[in-house]
């Protein structure tokens, strides 16, 4: 009797090894699943990404507005009617001046070009 208990036994674990282990079980199920999740992640930002692309070729095929930005903002072109001013970022050396002296408290203008001593 106890024998036959073992190959009972022998014979279960026989038929559970290839769902749990074998090809196409429970592990291996799993990590499947891992890689379809992961992969859908990946092609939603690239769904993303393409629908941003078909939306530029579209403007860029009907409307003028579009080439015109691209080729102001990438390429620094202009008009043939228009002028182009550029503007110096810092400010200048005698506004930085002028500002200092006007920070400072009444009586005590050294140092400023324009007191009045």
């Amino acid at each position: 009797m106890r024998w036959l208990a073992l190959v009972l036994l022998a014979l279960i674990v026989a038929l559970q090894y290839p769902m749990w282990l074998g090809k196409g079980g429970w592990l291996q199920v799993r990590m499947y699943d891992r890689q379809v999740a992961q992969q859908q992640e990946a092609n939603a930002t690239l769904a993303a990404r393409n629908a941003a692309l078909d939306a530029d070729v579209r403007d860029l095929k009907t409307g003028f507005e579009a080439i015109e930005e691209r080729a102001r903002a990438e390429l620094g072109m202009i008009r043939q009617d228009e002028v182009f001013f550029q503007l110096q970022q810092g400010p200048a050396p005698a506004a930085a001046a002028a500002t200092a002296c006007s920070g400072s408290k009444a009586g005590t203008t050294r140092g400023c070009a324009n007191s009045r001593d």
